[in-house]
């Protein structure tokens, strides 16, 4: 008997950007797209086209490269024809694969907020569908408030989404929009709605308002629906949606939903998974939970005792699953080998050879550790990761020695009377036995430090030309004007490659001047470029 598909749908873009204190970049919004695309997500919803101006040039070209990527909107206006709805016109004519528009399925909301007749909506949905699959993009239908409009209405309910599948929709998607529904209601009214919709075309979408929002997902899947919503992390307005990442490692693990369903994530990217939500987490510039079901640090960790001591002779007494299948690993105060195997595999993933007996090894995973204990965080900065490991291997060529830097900031008038600040930077590199200044002037500190290091690289200028920084992200490690600071910087070329690095520091401009140079020493070495024939 083969397994059933469950279909992945994300949707940190579009109902993860609801979190308060998160707005997204549409840099931000790139990097989170190759993210779940790394991990094998089915659909990416990407936002809503026509509604901001971010949303509308995040779908002016193709973003995804493997997933289908999803532009949001809603049905047509009631009293408004297909071709006479500005909204839905521009939801129509984005770059993307799939569309979902959000419908209301409680006649309350029918009746209160679009201030229409139940017949009228049930027609917006039909012809809004219709308009999706004549365009050629596969359709989806969001019910907005379905388990409360069931209950209020089981009827009409069912009525819409019997009418988005009967119109076309490839998926008929039941919303909990209040989040208070609880999974044996959740089980009951899906197990009705397979009734009058096929379960291959129903989505489930939870919110975490009762702390439920995995479960739910689970009794959905148990009654027949075969996608499922939910965002990384279990972003979301209020409490949060569905988290994915506790979702996935559920469904491909546990015998119970193994056995019977298959997903469109390989086991290798499901090891990636943790690496993945640390590095989210590190793009929110907020610190990752270390408690989160499969990927925080504590997941797997024992403090020494009869925990620990079972533990050394069996894993599986103490753990439900194997941490290296989520890419996580287990800490015992009892070994310092735990992570050695978790780091060949990401040495691996670099492109990095080494025996696993190498004793530079051991040597490698103590500076991981003890940097990581100094704040740096290497899960979202693959590129300063890699360098480490080669330096500490020696693998990594020598380009280049910075003598000096210094950074000035000025605050002044200027000529016309505006209080204007000038920041200006002077570096001196060494580059094969020459020393080279450069000066160079930014919007601030880091940004002439930038300047001035990437004007004059010598016989390396040809490699960094198209060079440019994409993202700057600063945290605070622990607290006072005197704490330690760690700066991530995203960079990226022209053919859109893209990496990350990082620098950690009392002071703020020198942590971000570590990062920077390993920028562009990544770039250096990832490019090919020869060594330096003289080093200071």
């Amino acid at each position: 008997m083969s397994a059933e598909r469950i279909y992945l749908f994300d949707t940190t873009l579009r109902d993860g950007a609801q979190t308060p204190g998160i707005d997204f970049s549409l840099e931000d919004k790139v990097q989170i797209i190759a993210l779940l695309e790394r991990l094998g997500i089915d659909y990416v919803e990407g936002g809503y086209p026509g509604a901001n101006p971010l949303d509308t040039a995040l779908f002016s070209k193709k973003r995804a490269k493997k997933a289908k990527l999803t532009a949001f909107g809603m049905t047509k206006r009631a009293g408004r024809s297909v071709g006479n709805d500005p909204g839905l016109a521009a939801v129509l004519d984005a770059e993307c694969d799939a569309v979902c528009l959000v419908a209301k399925s409680w006649d309350f909301h029918v009746r209160v907020a679009l201030g229409t007749t139940n017949e009228e909506n049930l027609e917006s949905i039909r012809q809004s569908v219709e308009a999706i699959v004549a365009k050629g993009r596969e359709a989806m239908i969001d019910c907005e408030h379905f388990f409360d409009g069931y209950k209020a209405n089981p009827d009409y309910a069912i009525a819409c989404a019997r009418t988005a599948y009967e119109a076309g929709a490839r998926w008929v998607v039941l919303c909990d929009t209040n989040g208070g529904t609880l999974p044996e209601e959740v089980k009951q009214i899906v197990t009705a709605v397979c009734e009058h919709v096929p379960g291959a075309n129903v989505g489930i979408h939870t919110h975490d308002d009762t702390g439920h929002a995995i479960a739910n997902s689970l009794a959905a899947i148990e009654a027949g629906a075969r996608q499922v919503q939910g965002t990384l992390n279990g972003i979301g307005e209020r409490c949060g949606n569905a988290n994915l990442v506790s979702l996935i490692p559920t469904l491909m693990l546990k015998d119970a939903y193994a056995d019977r369903f298959e997903l469109g994530v390989t086991r290798e990217q499901l090891a990636q998974i943790t690496h993945v939500s640390h590095a989210f987490d590190e793009l929110l510039n907020r610190a990752p939970d270390r408690q989160a079901p499969y990927v925080g640090d504590s997941a797997f960790s024992t403090k020494a005792g009869i925990h620990a001591s079972a533990i050394a002779k069996d894993p599986s007494t103490y753990e439900h699953v194997d941490p290296e299948a989520v890419g996580n690993h287990r800490r015992l105060l009892v070994s310092d080998q735990a992570g050695k195997s978790n780091l060949l595999v990401e040495l691996s993933r670099l492109g990095i050879d080494v025996g696993k007996d190498d004793p530079r090894l051991t040597a490698l995973l103590e500076t991981v550790k003890e940097r990581e204990a100094q704040g740096w965080a290497y899960e979202a900065a693959d590129a300063s990761f890699a360098l480490l490991a080669r330096r500490r291997l020696g693998q990594l060529p020598r380009f280049f020695d910075v003598q000096s830097f210094r950074v000035m900031v000025e605050r002044r008038h200027n000529a016309v009377g505006d209080l204007i600040t000038v920041s200006e930077a002077v570096v001196k590199v060494d580059v094969d036995g020459e020393t080279l200044m450069s000066v160079g002037e930014g919007n601030g500190p880091v940004n002439a430090l930038d300047m001035a290091l990437r004007k004059d690289l010598g016989r390396y200028q040809r490699f960094i030309d198209d060079l440019e920084l994409a993202d700057y992200k600063v945290r605070i490690l622990d607290g006072g004007t005197g704490a330690t600071t760690r700066v991530l910087i995203e960079s990226r070329d022209g053919e859109g490659n893209r990496w990350t690095t990082v620098g950690v520091s009392a002071n703020i401009v020198d942590a971000s001047f570590q990062a920077l140079i390993d920028s562009i020493t990544y770039k250096l070495v990832r490019d090919g470029a020869a060594p330096a024939k003289a080093a200071a």
